[in-house]
């Protein structure tokens, strides 16, 4: 049971992680912070917090579990404005989608307190943002990584483990330097490769109709093109090596496939594009999107 759970950043995520842990019966308070007043007046409307607090430090002080929930270039603020009201038994955790840069300032906030902070990172959301946006059973049969340090407290890992496992998710640990370099590959890039094309056809001077005949498919790849401008920035300022190393990668690649288009290599076209499709299926036997 959580006595009291702080979630700091109370919008799709924050704010579906209190209704499933609400709905499971294993929190007794919730408690949000946020910059937004009129985003935490509607998470007390909508009962997905109990109450606001004024500051961080206020929302962190007594409470037995502790939900960073902001973007990740807010994060290293957010460790350091709370640091001093940490509890000995609290245990702190993030949602943040880049794990080196925010081990490194919550080493630095923390401390001595290091071993009670546990960085994760549940692998759902929409293009949706705010309290509004938040909705029950968004975690469930999802992925939940979490990357602990070799001194970060055991009790602490269970229990944000335990925490993440009540609404269903499927929690799993790896390095924070493995997770940086396989979510550059499974999220920072895809969404790249959206944003670049929405931007490159918007551009163009006819756009309007290009946009007019779109089909699904392109609605299929560029849907995460709406997602929130600023959290994505932070996730490159933050991941920048690892992302840049797959945008050249993909670059080169599509290089190939530009030459061999120009080329009217029919051979080489049919066969990438067959390689691509079975390991699509095999990796994704039901159509899952």
């Amino acid at each position: 049971m959580i006595n009291k759970l702080c979630i700091i950043g109370v919008g799709l995520i924050g704010g579906s992680l209190a209704r499933d842990l609400r709905a499971a019966g294993v929190v007794r308070e919730i408690v949000g912070h946020g910059r937004g007043l009129g985003n935490l007046e509607l998470a007390v409307e909508l009962g997905v917090i109990d109450r606001a607090a004024v500051s961080s430090a206020d929302a962190v002080r007594g409470a037995d579990m502790v939900v960073i929930a902001v973007p990740v270039g807010a994060i290293g603020q957010v460790l350091a404005d709370i640091a001093p009201a940490i509890g000995a038994q609290s245990v702190v955790t993030d949602v943040g989608s880049v794990k080196g840069s925010v081990v490194a300032a919550a080493r630095d906030s923390f401390k001595q307190h290091f071993s009670r902070f546990v960085p994760g990172h549940p692998i759902a959301g929409t293009e949706r943002s705010g309290v509004g946006a938040s909705l029950s059973g968004l975690y469930r049969g999802r992925h939940v990584i979490l990357t602990p340090e070799s001194d970060t407290a055991g009790d602490a890992v269970q229990r944000v483990s335990d925490m993440w496992r009540h609404t269903g998710a499927r929690v799993s640990t790896m390095s924070a330097q493995e997770h940086d370099a396989v979510l550059a590959a499974s999220s920072h890039l895809p969404h790249m490769l959206a944003y670049a094309l929405v931007d490159m056809l918007v551009r163009r001077d006819d756009h309007r109709k290009v946009f007019d005949f779109a089909a699904g498919g392109f609605r299929d790849v560029t849907r995460i093109a709406a997602s929130d401008p600023t959290m994505w920035r932070d996730i490159c300022l933050n991941n920048r090596k690892a992302i840049v190393e797959m945008l050249r990668q993909y670059r080169d690649d599509l290089g190939a496939m530009i030459a061999a288009i120009d080329k009217g290599d029919g051979q080489w076209l049919e066969e990438t594009f067959a390689r691509a499709k079975h390991a699509r299926e095999i990796l994704f036997p039901n159509n899952d999107k």
